[in-house]
Parts: C-alpha cells; sequence; structure tokens
C-alpha cells in the first residue's frame, strides 16, 4: 500500500512536467528572429525620454504617436487647430483642460505615454 501511495503521485508529476511546455529557447544574435523589424517598436510608438513638454521634440513625438499631421500635410504643432485634432484623435480620453495649457499637455502626455507602454 506504501509502495502505491508514493508511486502514483510521482507518476502523475512526472506525467504533467512532460507535458507542460517548455519555455523557448532565447534568440541567437545571428539569427532572422533576433533582427527582425517586430522587436524594434514603430516610429513614434516610444516615448522620448528626454522630451520636456512643449517642446519641439515633444510635439513632434505626439504627432507621430497620434497621426495627427499626414507626411506634413495637418496642422502646424503647438497651434490651436493641432490642439483641436489631437483632441479629436484622442476621442473621450481627451484632457478636459483648455487645449494648449501646460495641465493640457501633461495629461496628452501622461496618455500617451501609458498607451505606448502598453502597446
Amino acid at each position: 500500500m506504501r509502495f502505491l501511495l508514493t508511486i502514483v503521485p510521482l507518476t502523475a508529476a512526472f506525467i504533467i512536467a512532460a507535458c507542460s511546455p517548455s519555455s523557448p529557447p532565447a534568440p541567437q544574435a545571428g539569427t532572422p528572429a533576433a533582427s527582425s523589424t517586430a522587436a524594434s517598436p514603430a516610429p513614434g510608438r516610444t516615448a522620448p525620454a528626454t522630451a520636456a513638454l512643449g517642446t519641439p521634440e515633444w510635439y513632434s513625438w505626439v504627432d507621430k504617436t497620434l497621426a495627427v499631421s499626414d507626411d506634413g500635410h495637418g496642422p502646424q504643432p503647438n497651434t490651436p487647430a493641432w490642439d483641436q485634432a489631437v483632441n479629436a484623435k484622442l476621442g473621450q480620453e481627451a484632457p478636459q483642460s483648455e487645449p494648449g495649457s501646460a495641465e493640457w499637455q501633461q495629461a496628452v502626455d501622461a496618455l500617451l505615454r501609458t498607451r505606448v507602454a502598453t502597446h
């Protein structure tokens, strides 16, 4: 009886371990999977590390992330028309503060950084 109480749980553990998926091997530097473009983020999909709110770099990042301008066509950043276009792109998530204000920029930045981090 003691033999059965020992062998049955061990057998079950081995079967479960054998059926469990193993982790995939890590890609090596020379393989195509490691150098694929899928691993690199799309343009505008990474938040600039040092872009201060209201700088040309920040406006460019917001513009690319939300696709406000289409190949340079569209409203110029830091204009009321551009601010409204950003609000339209954000839809219901658009900040309620005055478009273009420091509070609005901070809210847009926080929202987009959250989106970029989760996608």
